[in-house]
């Protein structure tokens, strides 16, 4: 996993701060690769509780995540009760470790 501790817990604090402390925190995509350089930071939140709107929702953490890593790219999936599944969820899942 290429996020250092300190960039890890930025990561878990932002969507604290945003989602509550039940929400999970998947990485996944290119950053799991020791072996690459750069590419953006993909993450997973999973939440316990629903959401009206998942894009508005997501662009909280993203910006927070964004500006805490030096305006490093990323990119945030939000998966909720009632949510539509759709393939990136399930590839996120499978491959990805959690913050």
């Amino acid at each position: 996993m290429r996020l250092s501790d300190s960039e890890r817990l930025i990561v878990r604090e932002a969507v604290a701060r945003r989602f509550g402390s039940q929400s999970q925190v998947l990485l996944f995509g290119s950053r799991l690769d020791d072996s690459r350089r750069g590419g953006d930071v993909d993450l997973l939140v999973e939440l316990p509780h629903e959401v009206d709107d998942p894009l508005t929702e997501a662009v909280g953490p993203q910006v927070d995540v964004m500006r805490a890593l030096g305006e490093r790219k990323v990119d945030v999936l939000i998966a909720y009760p009632g949510c539509i599944e759709r393939s990136i969820h399930r590839i996120a899942r499978r491959t990805g470790q959690h913050v």
